[in-house]
């Protein structure tokens, strides 16, 4: 590969790493083709782009980003690696693990979501549990509504006795 191809790749990575806020390294080697095409095929579904690099492109690209939080991943950076890029931070992880179920592979060895690092295939639980902006504000708005909710239908399951309960109460001399 010529120098200019290699600049390309790193800057086209480093733009990537920076216009992502979620990412995994993971272990596909010695999948069978007919298996990383279907795992490829899984991405796409899913929304995931995945590429597979060489470890001293991807950690020149990520030295390129002047990243602090790379560093750790630096120790991983061996042997066959694929990049997985993604708008959700847990869907890679649960894509692994539904992989998983039938093969071996891909392996976890690291993972960047919301400028934190986690290394490790033991961190594939923990990754899979995380929840979307999207799902957590849910979660927010529906403990807020809850208490509301649970006025509002006693006063309405009531009949009006509540109404009559108040009456009394502000009628009582103090």
């Amino acid at each position: 590969m010529k120098k200019e191809e290699k600049t390309a790749i790193i800057n086209d990575l480093a733009e990537r790493l920076n216009a992502n806020k979620h990412f995994y390294l993971a272990d596909t080697a010695e999948l069978p083709s007919d298996k990383t095409s279907s795992l490829r095929r899984m991405c796409h579904e899913r929304k995931i782009k995945m590429l597979v690099v060489k470890n001293t492109l991807l950690r020149k690209a990520m030295e390129r980003t002047n990243d602090e939080g790379f560093k750790p991943m630096y120790d991983v950076l061996s042997g066959p690696i694929s990049i997985l890029f993604c708008e959700t931070a847990s869907e890679p992880a649960k894509l692994i693990k539904a992989f998983r179920t039938k093969e071996k592979k891909p392996i976890l060895k690291a993972a960047y979501v919301e400028e934190s690092v986690y290394i490790g295939d033991d961190q594939l639980d923990t990754l899979a549990s995380i929840k979307s902006k999207n799902e957590i504000i849910g979660d927010i708005i529906g403990m807020l509504q809850s208490p509301a909710k649970n006025v509002i239908s006693a006063l309405q399951s009531s009949g009006g006795k509540i109404a009559g309960v108040v009456k009394t109460l502000s009628e009582r001399p103090e």
